[in-house]
């Protein structure tokens, strides 16, 4: 089910003359080049108007999905589009983050089908993605390295499941995705564009997370000619973004560690300008940062930079005081 190499480079190239044409129109029309920024909330509550207004109040035009959403109470999931939408805010995705690759297949069916009803949730509350990773062939890890998870059992097993998702959900609204992996497949935009030309599904689109592709040292030191790369490649298919930086750990051996934007050495000018460009309203979703605290230096760091490169970040933020509890936790389980 995999392309040749010369087929892959013609998509390639047609991604770049749709996002440079794209791109070019934004700019020749004169409209100011935007992008909406979102992260978790830590507002204990269970009232969507509370939770989308507090999105505002930080400048965030973007949220997760919230975890009392469920298919179970559709007219809650229609309470939280409707308090959402009031507050111009897009749900950009909804997580699945399950192994459906899992060596054990009870497990493996397991997941496959709680995939698919995460994905129906996407479409339900009119997300921009249903987001997962292939999964990993090891036992003890989800998302864990293995050398079978850059074979082509493991492509070709993806490309079954992802088309099983599709073809269950058969979505209308949202897109089902999948995120880039170090060790799994796929590992770079070439990789990415096999896969979706062998999936071959509408609705099957990309969640790119630059630091998931940084694999290798040269990946680290060249990182904006290759989230450039990306962009050019996957530009007319991306439909959110996740947002965290890395830093280079030094020991003797090549370790790469999760930090907060702009504390590591990520070219987030060349990130946020890619995503701007594109034709779309593209949302940039911080994730894994452990506290609160760090949460807001990178929030903070994306809006400065932004405003310097005169990038719009969609909706402005409301000029409300919101009193949150003292009971805060952040959000877990996502690569």
């Amino acid at each position: 089910m995999s392309i040749t190499r010369r087929s892959a480079m013609k998509i390639g190239m047609a991604g770049v003359l749709a996002a440079s044409v794209g791109g070019a129109a934004k700019e020749a029309a004169g409209a100011r080049r935007s992008f909406r920024l979102g992260g978790p909330i830590f507002l204990k509550t269970d009232d969507p108007a509370l939770l989308a207004r507090e999105h505002r109040r930080l400048g965030y035009g973007a949220a997760y999905c919230p975890e009392f959403a469920t298919l179970d109470d559709l007219k809650t999931v229609r309470e939280i589009e409707r308090s959402f939408a009031a507050e111009n805010v897009i749900i950009a995705e909804v997580g699945a983050w399950r192994n459906m690759l899992d060596p054990d297949t009870a497990k493996r069916s397991a997941n496959l089908e709680y995939v698919v009803q995460r994905c129906a949730l996407a479409d339900e509350i009119g997300a921009r993605c249903c987001v997962d990773i292939a999964g990993s062939f090891n036992k003890d890890s989800w998302y864990g390295p293995d050398p079978r998870n850059l074979s082509e059992e493991f492509f070709d097993q993806t490309v079954q499941n992802c088309r099983y998702i599709l073809d269950h959900v058969k979505p209308k609204r949202t897109r089902f995705t999948i995120e880039m992996m170090g060790w799994n497949l796929p590992d770079g935009p070439d990789a990415y564009l096999e896969l979706m030309k062998a999936v071959d599904r509408k609705a099957f689109a990309v969640h790119l997370d630059i630091c998931n592709g940084i694999n290798s040292p040269r990946r680290f030191y060249e990182n904006s000619a290759f989230i450039r790369e990306c962009f050019k490649k996957l530009g007319p298919w991306i439909v959110s973004c996740h947002g965290k930086d890395l830093k280079w750990i030094i020991e003797y051996n090549v370790r790469f560690k999760e930090v907060a934007p702009g504390s590591g050495q990520i070219d987030y000018g060349t990130y946020i300008d890619e995503i701007a460009r594109l034709d779309a309203d593209i949302p940039l979703m911080l994730e894994h940062m452990n506290t609160e605290a760090e949460y807001d230096d990178g929030r903070k760091y994306i809006q400065a930079l932004a405003a310097s490169r005169g990038l719009v970040l969609n909706p402005a933020p409301l000029r409300i005081s919101v009193t949150t509890p003292a009971d805060r936790s952040s959000r877990e389980g996502s690569i």
